[in-house]
């Protein structure tokens, strides 16, 4: 069956042209205008992945997609947007979005970043990414382990949850899909192209601040008075989980 795509954006023109793309790429779309049809159209038929357009009058992709974690969906959602300051782009991130693309795009980036969203969804099937060479490969426990654990921190990844200590914390997908790859990583330095590969599926390059984002997200909810910080920045190559 074909992945089945919400899109939303009121500009007509790049509605249709980005809705006639996805068809042709195989993606079975709904287009809708504003965000009071895209979260009618959500409610009603769920789709694999939602394409939304940060600015859009009435209701706008930020407050859909608020709406949309409030109520806890999880759907992949991937934000169009015009707005191309840092602080723009971190209020995508803080509504829930999994990712974002800034206008005028590609749209061959905006199929890798869908597909990305898919594999890491389980929509569709992953794609082993590339390594670099001077990188170690990161460790791919059992399948059968329910629990991992390093550092003080333990995980249950087939229900999604993790605690410090006794303490559980509340993250987003991608803050855990991060934490998941430290912990079964911990005391290997990955870098940051490893990291973007097995998180996002894409590379966003040597200027994106999505990284530093997200590790700064993860080490507000795990840091914990007079204990030890658990992720370390290793300047010019990546991060590392550790109990120093």
């Amino acid at each position: 069956m074909p992945q089945t795509v919400l899109l939303a954006e009121d500009d007509r023109a790049i509605r249709h042209a980005l809705e006639r793309a996805l068809t042709l790429e195989g993606y079975q779309v709904t287009a809708v205008a504003d965000g009071v049809e895209a979260l009618a159209h959500a409610h009603k038929s769920p789709p694999d992945v939602l394409v939304l357009d940060v600015m859009m009058p009435g209701i706008d992709g930020l407050q859909v997609c608020r709406v949309l974690r409030a109520e806890g969906d999880r759907t992949p959602i991937l934000m169009l947007t015009a707005l191309v300051e840092t602080a723009d782009r971190i209020a995508g991130l803080d509504a829930g979005a999994d990712d974002y693309v800034v206008k005028p795009f590609d749209v061959e980036e905006v199929f890798a970043r869908l597909r990305a969203l898919m594999r890491r969804s389980g929509t569709a099937a992953a794609v082993p990414a590339a390594v670099p060479a001077s990188a170690p490969a990161p460790k791919e426990p059992p399948v059968s382990d329910r629990h991992i654990e390093a550092a003080g921190l333990r995980m249950d990844p087939q229900a999604r949850r993790a605690w410090r200590g006794a303490r559980e914390l509340e993250l987003t997908r991608t803050e855990f899909e991060l934490l998941e790859l430290l912990v079964r990583n911990s005391g290997i330095v990955l870098d940051h192209s490893t990291i973007y590969d097995r998180i996002w599926g894409y590379d966003f390059g040597p200027g994106s601040k999505n990284l530093a984002v997200y590790v700064g997200y993860l080490r507000r909810k795990l840091d914990e008075p007079g204990a030890p910080q658990l992720i370390h920045t290793v300047r010019g190559v990546g991060y590392v989980l550790r109990e120093d």
